[in-house]
């Protein structure tokens, strides 16, 4: 197993930045939408960030795998023997980018032996960053201001749970999810900021009961786990099965 480093994840914030100056070159103009298979859509900006953060992952770490959304992805009988690989969103969050309100992000993770052991996110609309590595701690920092340490969200009091939830997906597993728990407030959120509005203690947890890629998450995923003073917090998602999807997770405190 080998430590990410702070330099490491330097290279990451760097490339993750470019991408989303690259995708910003297209915000309030996206130009052609397309639908892929699964009906989500992409537009010029998706394609622009994930030609810049491809390669240059390449160069950062030689022979490291990467899978990209917008990329082609390698069969399971090849990836389920990669111990280390990237996954990439080059933008996530592409119906807030359509919708110019600002919350979307580029997600770069370092994935190992099934856990993301690196993360970035980063919203270029809101220049705001988060980043964390196993051993390096989750941190947020805004239009270029200091970074902050996040520590998570501490236990609920009496009026109960804060819960962040998607912008763009209702569903009603959640509904039925929240009729079983207190809760004080709802906070919606586009796109992996969601994972970070819980490791800065703004939420105590986030739902979702519907189906994501390896590649929606693992960056987040990899923010809310290392928002600890020690250690890493525990997380229900793993990666790379034979689908790179999960079908729903409950990440954060709910006691």
């Amino acid at each position: 197993m080998v430590m990410p480093t702070r330099a490491m994840l330097d290279g990451v914030i760097a490339i993750a930045r470019e991408a989303g100056a690259a995708a910003m070159c297209h915000y309030g103009r996206p130009g052609a939408v397309e639908l892929k298979a699964d009906r989500s859509p992409v537009t010029e900006a998706d394609r622009a960030a994930h030609r810049v953060i491809v390669p240059a992952l390449a160069v950062l770490a030689p022979g490291v795998p990467v899978i990209s959304e917008e990329g082609d992805v390698p069969p399971y009988a090849v990836r389920r023997e990669w111990t280390r690989f990237w996954l990439v969103d080059p933008l996530d969050g592409t119906k807030e980018f359509l919708q110019a309100n600002g919350e979307f992000t580029v997600n770069i993770a370092l994935v190992e032996d099934g856990e993301p052991v690196l993360g970035v996110v980063y919203a270029p609309a809101l220049e705001l960053l988060y980043c964390a590595g196993r051993g390096l701690g989750s941190w947020r920092s805004e239009a270029g201001g200091e970074p902050v340490r996040l520590l998570g969200p501490g236990r609920p009091d009496a009026e109960g749970l804060v819960v962040v939830e998607s912008r763009s997906h209702p569903s009603p597993a959640l509904e039925a999810w929240l009729a079983t728990v207190r809760v004080a407030r709802r906070v919606r959120a586009g796109s992996s900021l969601k994972f970070g509005i819980v490791a800065e203690g703004r939420a105590h947890v986030y739902p979702r009961f519907g189906p994501t890629h390896d590649w929606d998450v693992a960056a987040g995923d990899c923010v809310w786990r290392d928002a600890a003073a020690e250690g890493r917090r525990a997380s229900p998602i793993r990666y790379n099965g034979p689908d790179l999807l999960n079908h729903g997770f409950v990440v954060g405190v709910t006691a």
